[in-house]
């Protein structure tokens, strides 16, 4: 772009596209600012959907993070229940036949929950609220519940529905639960919390079919039936409405390392649809954690308006399952060695307490904890600076190494 935008239109009224709005305006846009989003509500939060709302601590109208007072105070033009079909440039087109034209486009359309073939329409996930209020009510009624995916979305809702009484069974294609972003010895200390409390967890589980909406066929021939199925296997990136727009989406939309869409003039993108690159891992990389989203919004931001914006901080994700908080930061999966810092988790002990450290060149990259965060935070400075294995383990009580 040749001059700095006047009208900035963000795609997307999540966390990215709501803090991409914040953060223009208190770097100091004051041009015209347009928020297209596909539910008809007001922006909310996502992680309460599996956690706050599902248990029934907190209701619907809690996880919302302005309401349309403290929106219009934003002096945001709202584009609510109509989905983006189309991107020319930065022209946005809408479902309803409309266009939106803006000096610059921020893509925040986030993701879509994923599903399996030939999946029944009564077999549920969760993405949306919509769909954790439904759930929600559903447990009422509910005497047993399978949930296909041990992530952290499947023991979430596992935890939920096991509080009120339904009898829970999990099924999990890898040998572990999230064994792609904790390494099989750490999914090993998750899959202990699914059994430890009494669910029903099956790894190295396949499904081969979908008997009807409650029941499944397993690669061994058995099934397994419940009152209700959910579906919870990850998520994929919300890019076909951008098919036509010449872009690489082949994971999410490619950007640079400010966000810059790959191949354009005056579109960025940000949070779970964005695949920056990174240089750490020399290739784009979506990130979808809570407080990635938010750090890239700032810098997306300043891109926009011409200005330094501030490094990405750590990456940091959180779970809040089987009564504590699973707390993750940095590049695990990059991780050449795992290392037990603190409590005996790895040698059969209690899951609870323990913090592992991973390292890749002798360099601390990542650090995850269960029910441990006072523990686990003096990492996060470590992990920044890239500290040594010796540095870090002179931090810890070190007792046991793994592979």
């Amino acid at each position: 772009m040749g001059q700095l935008p006047e009208h900035v239109v963000v795609v997307g009224a999540g966390l990215g596209g709501l803090r991409t709005v914040e953060a223009l305006r208190t770097r100091g846009h004051v041009g015209r600012i347009t928020l297209i989003g596909a539910e008809v509500h007001a922006p909310y939060d996502r992680p309460p959907l599996s956690k706050q709302i599902l248990n029934g601590t907190w209701e619907p109208a809690k996880a919302t993070f302005k309401d349309a007072e403290a929106l219009a105070a934003l002096d945001v033009t709202m584009v609510f229940g109509t989905r983006a079909v189309g991107l020319h440039g930065t022209t946005v087109e809408l479902e309803d036949g409309t266009s939106v034209q803006g000096d610059a486009v921020v893509l925040a359309t986030g993701v879509t929950a994923r599903t399996l073939p030939d999946q029944p329409a009564g077999v549920v996930t969760l993405r949306t609220l919509e769909d954790a209020v439904a759930l929600r009510g559903a447990f009422d009624s509910l005497s047993s519940l399978l949930i296909v995916g041990a992530g952290f979305i499947g023991a979430e809702v596992a935890c939920a529905a096991h509080g009120k009484g339904v009898q829970v069974t999990v099924l999990e294609a890898l040998p572990v639960p999230v064994e792609r972003a904790l390494g099989r010895e750490v999914g090993a200390l998750a899959a202990r919390l699914f059994t430890e409390a009494g669910l029903d967890l099956r790894c190295d589980t396949r499904i081969t079919r979908f008997v009807d909406e409650r029941t499944v066929e397993l690669s061994d021939g058995s099934t397994v039936t419940a009152d209700l199925v959910l579906v919870g296997i990850g998520s994929l990136p919300d890019v076909s409405w951008l098919d036509g727009a010449g872009l690489d989406t082949t994971d999410g939309v490619a950007c640079d390392a400010s966000g810059r869409v790959l191949g354009t003039s005056g579109v960025w993108a940000v949070g779970d649809i964005a695949a920056w690159w990174d240089g750490s891992r020399n290739r784009h990389h979506r990130n979808e954690h809570w407080t990635t989203t938010v750090d890239q919004t700032q810098v997306v931001a300043c891109d926009v308006l011409g200005i330094e914006g501030p490094a990405l901080a750590v990456p940091y994700v959180w779970s809040d399952q089987f009564g504590m908080k699973i707390q993750t930061f940095g590049r695990t999966d990059l991780a050449e060695e795992v290392v037990q810092l603190h409590g005996t988790g790895l040698e059969g002990g209690p899951v609870k307490g323990t913090v592992v450290g991973y390292f890749a060149g002798g360099v601390l990259v990542g650090a995850v904890g269960f029910g441990a965060p006072a523990k686990l935070v003096r990492y996060r400075a470590m992990i920044a600076e890239g500290a040594a294995r010796d540095a870090v383990l002179a931090q810890s009580d070190a007792t046991a190494v793994g592979g």
